[in-house]
C-alpha cells in the first residue's frame, strides 16, 4: 500500500470520527453547549498530555509562540461552541457542511494573517463554497437561518484558527504543543459557565459524552498522520466525506433526511473543494 493510499485512508477515518463526534453530541440531548465541548476537549487534553509526556521535549515550546498559540486557541474555542451549538439546532449534515466551510475561510484569513495572496482559481472557490453556503443557510427565512449562521460563523472561526496554526507550524511549533494548549485553554474557558449552568447527566448522557470526546481524539490523531504521509493538497477532498457519513449517521438513527436545498448547497460546496483540490496537484 502507497503512503499516499495509506493517507487517503486516514483523512477518511479522520472523516469518520469527526462525524461520529456530532453524532454523539447531539445524541447526548439538551446538556448545555458548554458543558458538551468541556468533555469533548478533556479527553483531547488528557491524549495530547500522554504524547507530549513520552516525547524527549515534553512541555517546552517555541520562544515568541505564546502570543499566537492563545490567538489560536480562542478562535477554536469560538468554533467549537459554534458547531456544537449548531449541531443542536440544524441537522448534523448541515452542521458539518457548514463548519467545512473553514478551508475557505482560511483562504480569506490567510491575505490578513501570512500575507499570502489568493490565487484566481481560490476566489472562484471562496465564490462557490459561500454560494453553496447560502443554500444551506437560506437567510430569506429570517430567524430560521440564525442557527446556520451560527454554524457559518463556527466555520469562519475554525477557518482563521487553521490559519493560526499554520503560522505556528511554520515557526517550528509541534503539533501535540498546539493540540494541548488548545485544549487546556479551551476547558478553561469552558469550565465556569459550565459550572454556573451544570445539568446532571443521565449514565447514557455522560457515555454519549465520553464517546464524542474519543471520536474527536481519533480525528484528530488520524487528519494528523494523514497530513504526515501526503500533503494537504493532494488529500483534503476526501475530507469532505464526512458530510456524507454524517448524513448517514442522522437519516439511520435521528431520521433526518436532507431537504433539495440542502442538498444543491452540499454539492456546489465539495464541488468547490474538488475544483481547488484539482487545481492544486495540476499545479504541482
Amino acid at each position: 500500500m502507497t503512503r499516499h493510499t495509506k493517507a487517503i485512508l486516514f483523512v477518511l477515518l479522520e472523516a469518520v470520527g469527526f462525524s461520529l463526534m456530532s453524532f454523539f453530541v447531539r445524541l447526548a440531548g439538551d446538556l448545555p453547549t458548554m458543558e458538551k465541548a468541556f468533555f469533548r476537549n478533556a479527553v483531547a487534553a488528557v491524549v495530547a498530555l500522554v504524547i507530549l509526556l513520552r516525547s524527549p521535549e515534553k512541555m517546552t515550546i517555541q520562544k515568541g509562540s505564546l502570543p499566537l498559540l492563545l490567538l489560536r486557541s480562542t478562535f477554536g474555542v469560538i468554533g467549537i461552541i459554534a458547531n456544537f451549538w449548531a449541531i443542536d439546532h440544524l441537522a448534523i449534515a448541515d452542521a458539518n457542511i457548514l463548519n467545512k466551510l473553514s478551508p475557505f475561510f482560511a483562504i480569506l484569513m490567510s491575505v490578513v494573517i501570512l500575507h499570502e495572496l489568493p490565487g484566481r482559481i481560490d476566489i472562484v472557490c471562496v465564490i462557490m463554497a459561500f454560494t453553496g453556503a447560502l443554500f444551506v443557510i437560506r437567510p430569506t427565512q429570517g430567524v430560521a437561518s440564525f442557527p446556520a449562521l451560527i454554524g457559518a460563523m463556527g466555520g469562519f472561526a475554525a477557518g482563521t484558527a487553521y490559519t493560526i496554526l499554520r503560522k505556528l507550524r511554520l515557526r517550528g511549533e509541534r503539533g501535540p504543543v498546539i493540540v494541548f494548549f488548545f485544549s487546556v485553554f479551551s476547558l478553561l474557558v469552558c469550565l465556569p459557565q459550565m459550572l454556573l449552568g451544570f445539568q446532571p447527566m443521565s449514565p447514557l448522557q455522560f457515555l454519549c459524552l465520553l464517546c464524542a470526546g474519543c471520536s474527536a481524539a481519533l480525528g484528530q490523531l488520524s487528519i494528523t498522520k494523514a497530513y504526515s504521509l501526503a500533503p494537504a493538497r493532494e488529500i483534503s477532498v476526501f475530507d469532505y466525506s464526512q458530510v456524507i457519513f454524517a448524513g448517514i449517521w442522522g437519516l439511520a438513527f435521528l431520521g433526518e433526511v436532507p431537504d433539495r436545498m440542502s442538498l444543491i448547497g452540499y454539492a456546489v460546496i465539495i464541488a468547490a473543494a474538488f475544483l481547488r483540490w484539482y487545481a492544486g496537484k495540476k499545479h504541482n
